[in-house]
């Protein structure tokens, strides 16, 4: 088989949905898509598979993990499902289409790879129950109920790894009961994570194979029109704290001004939904890469839980230099409260 043909095509409607509206065309227009309601209900195992009627959604992992000397690493696994058009059909006839990321990120090294792939012919997709999400050889599977237990592979010209992971929490619904706010005007998406993996595996480096162990964070995600059309961007942390308090929370830049919001999650499992501003993050310096300025270190600020934090990469050069290009890697947290997390930043063109 030609596969030529096949990545054109695949690149051309990555292209059509790269439209100028908001970050990778994520605001434009959901005409003929599905579109988050406020008051339904997520479901599971169900809403762990895909949802083709939305126009857009992602199964999307971190994790923050150390060898047996102490060093850092970070691992990225995400799968992005998008629809071409609006409706279903079998075969090559599939409006689906999908991509893959995967990183290994070092204190001196990041290394990256993408897949792509067409739906409706088995090349990618995602099942609810048993859970199995693939593309190629890349998998992230059930090896027990529902996603509590998983073992994910994914592999790269200069890495590959082969990790297992055990949620020790309850999953995480953002916003209203897994409806999230995305803008003053009202886009949302629905969102939940599941971010208390223990994880331990192999990563395979250029320098040989090591043994890591550390914590993950699975996010889930689905809309049709997650922004608002002059959101160019933004600035996501996902921060697991010493204390067993965690923090998602995210900066959606915008030319009428930034919308911020997030998630406290408490050590007793308790959740908290931030309201709009309640969450502050000012960049403190930036670094020069790939020819683009961004910024590596910053202030992050929840005055109503006490939080007042330094956010530094732990490699500033983690740079995905994908289909759509982005900023994605492990951090470190000091300050009133310290840990490891993850800090993704897109828009900076």
């Amino acid at each position: 088989m030609n596969v030529r043909p096949i990545f054109t095509f695949l690149l051309a409607g990555w292209a059509t949905a790269a439209l100028p509206q908001g970050y990778a065309g994520l605001g434009t227009e959901a005409e003929g898509f599905a579109v988050p309601e406020l008051g339904r209900q997520l479901s599971f195992p169900q809403d762990h598979g895909a949802h083709p009627d939305f126009r857009i959604e992602w199964w999307y992992l971190t994790a923050n993990l150390t060898d047996a000397g102490g060093k850092d690493y970070g691992i990225q696994w995400t799968l992005f499902r998008s629809a071409l058009a609006p409706g279903e059909a079998e075969g090559w006839q599939s409006p689906q289409v999908w991509m893959a990321h995967a990183a290994v990120t070092t204190p001196d090294q990041h290394l990256f790879a993408e897949r792509l792939a067409r739906g409706g012919v088995g090349q990618a997709g995602v099942l609810a129950d048993p859970f199995d999400a693939w593309i190629g050889n890349w998998q992230m599977r059930s090896t027990g109920e529902a996603i509590e237990k998983m073992e994910i592979t994914a592999s790269g010209q200069e890495f590959s790894y082969d990790l297992r992971l055990s949620a020790e929490g309850p999953l995480v619904l953002h916003g209203e009961d897994g409806y999230s706010v995305k803008s003053a005007s009202g886009q949302a998406s629905y969102y939940y994570s599941q971010p208390h993996y223990q994880v331990s595996g192999t990563l395979d480096l250029p320098g040989g194979p090591v043994d890591v162990a550390g914590h993950g964070w699975l996010d889930r995600e689905w809309s049709s029109q997650p922004l608002a059309e002059d959101q160019s961007g933004w600035d996501w942390f996902s921060l697991s704290f010493d204390s067993g308090d965690k923090l998602m929370a995210f900066v959606l830049r915008g030319g009428s001004g930034d919308f911020t919001s997030g998630t406290w999650i408490s050590a007793d499992g308790s959740v908290e939904t931030l309201s709009p501003g309640a969450f502050h993050a000012e960049a403190l310096a930036a670094s020069d890469v790939h020819g683009r300025q961004i910024p590596t270190r910053w202030r992050a600020n929840l005055p109503e839980k006490g939080v007042s934090v330094e956010i530094q990469a732990l490699n500033p050069q983690s740079w995905m230099g994908t289909s759509f290009s982005y900023w994605e890697g492990p951090v470190s947290v000091s300050g009133s409260h310290s840990g490891k997390g993850y800090l993704e930043m897109t828009g900076y063109e």
